[in-house]
């Protein structure tokens, strides 16, 4: 759908804080302390499989797809302004309700694979499950990549001149 899973987890924390929420509170503490994972695995040794794990933080995986779908701008700028936001946690602003733990520092390399490991998914391996959505309302302004939104795309793309684009111009330290 249309709603950024880093926005789920705000308005999920959100609501909980609220006086009204009541016994509901505890529920939706728990459901932020799950870890997210992927189409119902059953956990390996009590231990559930973790989605962020595999596709790289839903902080960055939300900005990438912000600023490339939003505003169109080029991998290596998604990279640059992606660490200008996240290579010191101490400076600039959290959402309010942010833990601690969560406010997390990533470094340059860092960025340039995950977005390389985005761009692949984007445009390479994940257009065909976006193509099948049902109908249904737009949700938000940017990043909504439904059918019914303003995202056109083939199902069959390629990656390839995303990723020379940022193999070219963003630095690898």
């Amino acid at each position: 759908g249309g709603v950024a899973k880093t926005l789920i987890r705000h308005l999920i924390r959100w609501v909980a804080a609220k006086e009204h929420a009541g016994a509901a509170a505890d529920v939706l503490h728990a459901i932020l302390d799950t870890e997210i994972s992927p189409e119902l695995v059953p956990a390996r040794d009590g231990r559930i499989q973790s989605t962020e794990a595999t596709v790289g933080p839903y902080a960055l995986n939300d900005f990438f797809l912000f600023y490339l779908s939003r505003f169109g701008l080029k991998p290596s700028k998604v990279a640059y302004l992606a660490h200008q936001a996240w290579k010191d946690p101490s400076s600039g602003a959290w959402p309010v309700g942010t833990p601690h733990d969560e406010r997390i520092a990533y470094g340059l390399p860092e960025i340039k694979a995950w977005l390389r490991k985005f761009l692949i998914r984007f445009f390479q391996t994940s257009q065909f499950k976006r193509s099948a959505l049902p109908n249904g309302p737009k949700v938000v302004t940017g990043g909504s990549l439904s059918p019914r939104g303003d995202w056109r795309a083939p199902s069959d793309a390629s990656a390839r001149v995303w990723l020379d684009e940022l193999e070219a111009n963003t630095p690898d330290a």
